[in-house]
C-alpha cells in the first residue's frame, strides 16, 4: 500500500499436509531518521519516511539482472498520484527462490556423508527515499525460519566544513565536506498468529546458574522465561548481557513433546536512541525509546507515531495506546519491533554508500516436534 509498501498477509507453514498459521500480517509501520547534528543545517532534520513520505509512493521498478537474479516472478503495484489518479509501479515486488548453501550435514564414520542443500523463498522491494535507498527482503526458509533483512545504500547528506577542523557531529568524507551522524529506526509491525490467534509473548533470557553442590564448577546455564501479561510489561529493551529474546507462545496448542508451540523473535540491529527524552525529535517518536512494544491487535492502531506525524509535536501512537495498560495475555497480539542502523558515517560511505545490512529473525521454537527438513531429498549427484 502507499504507506507501508510491501505487506505480507496470512503467513503459514504447510506441515504434513496441514497449513499452520504463523503470522496474520507483517509490515513496516514507521521509519524514523533523526540527524544527530546540532548545527543550523541539520537540527530540524528528523524524517518520518513512512508517516510523512510513504514507502509505497517511493517504491521503484526492479530490473532483471541488476536488482534480481534467477527465475523471477514480478508483481506490479498501483498507488495514486498527487491528483488521486492511479499510477502503476512496474515490477514493484520481486518473488524468487534461490539456493542458500548447506541446509544440514553429517558425516558418519560408517555410512559416510548425508548432505541437504537449502533453498529459500524471497519477497523483496526497493524504495528510494530522497537520497537513500532501502532494499527490503523477507526470506522464508525450509526449516520454518523467517528472516527480514534491510540494506541501506544511496548518497549521504553532507555539509560544508572549514579546512583544518574536525566536525563535532559527523565525519569528514571529502575536502571541506562532512556527513553528519544519524540513525535509522525501523518499526516492524508483527501481527502474529502462532497456530491460532490467542498468543502470549514470553521474555526469555539466559543466566548463569549459582555455583553449589550440584554445580561446583559454575557450568550451568539457566533459561529464565517471563510471560508478559500487560502492555506495561510488554515494553521491553534488548539486553546483550543476557541474550534476551521474545517468544510468541500459543498456550492452548502443544507439540508432540507436550510443550506449547512458539515462534521466537531473535533481535538484530537493536540499539538505544541515545537522545534526551525532552528533545522534540524524541517527543514526536517515543517508539524509538524501546526495542519492543506489545499491544492487543486493534484495526485502528496502525501507526506507532500517530496517524499524522507530519509537523507533530508529540507521539500520539504507541505511548497513548499502551498507557491504557490493557491485558496482552492469551489474546491476538501485535509486536512492534524497533531495529535499524546507528550510522556513524565513514569516508568509505562516500560518494555512494555500499550497502549497510541489518536483519532480525522469527524462528520456530517447539513449533515442530523435530527438524522439519528431514523430508528434503538429496541433491542430484549426491552419494
Amino acid at each position: 500500500n502507499h504507506r507501508e509498501g510491501l505487506v505480507l498477509h496470512t503467513v503459514g507453514f504447510r506441515d504434513a499436509g496441514r497449513l499452520r498459521p504463523v503470522a496474520h500480517r507483517l509490515s513496516f509501520a514507521e521509519m524514523v531518521v533523526p540527524y544527530r547534528d546540532a548545527t543550523p543545517d541539520h537540527y530540524r532534520r528528523t524524517a518520518f519516511d513512512i508517516g510523512e513520505w510513504g514507502l509505497g509512493f517511493m517504491t521503484t521498478s526492479l530490473e532483471l539482472g541488476c536488482d534480481c537474479l534467477g527465475e523471477i516472478t514480478y508483481l506490479d503495484a498501483v498507488v495514486h498520484d498527487s491528483r488521486g489518479e492511479p499510477r502503476t509501479i512496474r515490477n514493484a515486488i520481486c518473488i524468487h527462490e534461490e539456493d542458500h548453501g548447506i541446509l544440514w550435514k553429517h558425516v558418519d564414520e560408517k555410512t559416510g556423508p548425508e548432505v541437504r542443500r537449502a533453498r529459500r523463498l524471497v519477497l523483496s522491494f526497493h524504495v528510494t527515499v530522497a537520497n537513500y535507498e532501502y532494499l527490503v527482503y523477507w526470506r522464508f526458509y525450509q526449516d520454518g525460519n523467517i528472516e527480514c533483512e534491510v540494506r541501506a545504500t544511496g548518497i549521504m547528506v553532507t555539509s560544508h566544513f572549514p579546512d583544518g577542523r574536525q566536525p563535532p557531529y559527523g565525519t569528514l568524507v571529502d575536502q571541506r565536506t562532512y556527513a553528519p551522524f544519524h540513525q535509522h529506526f525501523i518499526v516492524a509491525r508483527l501481527d502474529m498468529d502462532v497456530d491460532g490467534p490467542n498468543n502470549t509473548v514470553v521474555a526469555s533470557q539466559s543466566e548463569p546458574a549459582t555455583v553449589g553442590v550440584d554445580d561446583p564448577y559454575g557450568l550451568g546455564l539457566i533459561l529464565r522465561e517471563t510471560p508478559l501479561r500487560t502492555e506495561a510489561e510488554g515494553i521491553q529493551d534488548y539486553d546483550w548481557n543476557v541474550q534476551r529474546t521474545w517468544k510468541v507462545v500459543n498456550p492452548s496448542v502443544r507439540n508432540g513433546l507436550g510443550t506449547p508451540v512458539a515462534y521466537k523473535l531473535v533481535p538484530g540491529g537493536a540499539f538505544p536512541p541515545l537522545i534526551d527524552r525532552a528533545s522534540p525529535a524524541f517527543q514526536r517518536a517515543e517508539v524509538i525509546g524501546h526495542t519492543l512494544w506489545v499491544t492487543p491487535q486493534r484495526d485502528d492502531e496502525r501507526w506507532p507515531c500517530g496517524d499524522f506525524p507530519v509537523q507533530s509535536e508529540h507521539d500520539t501512537g504507541l505511548p497513548m495506546w499502551t498507557a491504557q495498560n490493557r491485558p496482552i495475555e492469551n489474546t491476538d497480539v501485535v509486536l512492534w519491533y524497533v531495529f535499524g542502523i546507528h550510522h556513524i558515517t565513514r569516508p568509505e560511505d562516500w560518494p555512494v554508500m555500499p550497502v549497510d545490512t541489518v536483519s532480525f529473525w522469527l524462528k520456530p521454537f517447539g513449533f515442530f516436534d523435530r527438524n522439519p527438513t528431514l523430508d528434503v531429498p538429496p541433491s542430484p549427484g549426491h552419494g
